[in-house]
């Protein structure tokens, strides 16, 4: 399904003004089925995952083994299942020049996307990170492709030094602050080790900032408001909840003989009613 420019447009304004006060939540659907449950349960909006679009493939996340096509044809899959506004996982914009990662811009909004994320990662183990001039050029042309869009296609800019072992707070300001100065709408440092350090980073700019929540049991929505967040994501956390919970499950038929599992899942008949719900 291709949506029409009306529609997108009304769901790219839904995300933008989701921005301007408050904190809301973004789940992270890895295909349709997940956006169509997530939807269902009254989220905003919804935001794709390479990491969930990965483990779906039987691949590794972070070391660029999805291809751009693949991870449009997700993203069109969940647009396609959901009338919420998605924004879209484009990793480090699937180029090494500006231009290409430009071209990648433009390609998610053609899928439906009204939103989408680029990252300064490298997929290199050896060089884990961009060097900052390179990192704000992309950006820049990033944002240069989301403004000739004919919707307000929103920017996020990640600073990804804490997901590669690199835990300098000083320098992740420094790149969330340039890529601000860039054109970025959102900012974006996943990792960040504790709320002081979330709140250092909202302090630090003028622009909404996304964090990744899901990994600690002692972060509250709440904590993560009063720090300054105006937008928490998921990442790839709710797609490893569902292979942990497979895994235990098949875990206990070969180890144990056994099929306790079944009984705390959703039957065949609440599935189908759930994924038939308009």
């Amino acid at each position: 399904m291709t949506l029409d420019l009306a529609d997108q447009s009304n769901r790219a304004k839904t995300f933008v003004t989701l921005h301007e006060a408050g904190t809301f939540i973004v789940p992270n659907p890895w295909d349709a089925g997940t956006a169509a449950l997530f939807t269902g349960l009254g989220f905003p909006a919804l935001a794709t995952t390479s990491g969930g679009l990965a483990f779906g493939l039987g691949r590794a996340d972070g070391a660029n083994l999805v291809t751009r096509d693949e991870t449009l044809a997700n993203i069109r899959a969940i647009v396609a299942a959901t009338p919420l506004p998605v924004s879209a996982d484009l990793e480090s914009g699937f180029g090494t020049t500006p231009d290409e990662v430009a071209e990648t811009i433009r390609l998610a909004a053609a899928t439906g996307a009204v939103g989408g994320s680029i990252e300064d990662a490298t997929g290199d183990p050896a060089a884990p990170i961009l060097a900052l001039d390179v990192a704000v050029d992309r950006v820049r042309a990033a944002v240069s492709a989301a403004r000739s869009l004919p919707f307000p296609f929103t920017l996020t800019a990640r600073a990804e030094n804490f997901l590669y072992g690199r835990p300098d707070l000083e320098d992740t300001v420094t790149r969330l602050r340039a890529y601000e100065q860039a054109g970025a709408d959102v900012l974006y440092a996943p990792g960040l080790p504790d709320l002081d350090a979330v709140a250092t980073v909202c302090a630090a700019v003028e622009r909404p900032v996304n964090a990744l929540a899901g990994s600690s049991t002692a972060v509250t929505v709440t904590q993560l408001a009063a720090a300054g967040v105006r937008r928490i994501s998921l990442g790839s956390s709710l797609a490893r909840v569902a292979l942990s919970a497979t895994l235990s499950a098949a875990r206990e038929v070969t180890e144990g003989g056994s099929f306790g599992f079944a009984a705390d899942t959703l039957t065949y008949a609440e599935i189908n009613r759930l994924m038939g719900a308009p």
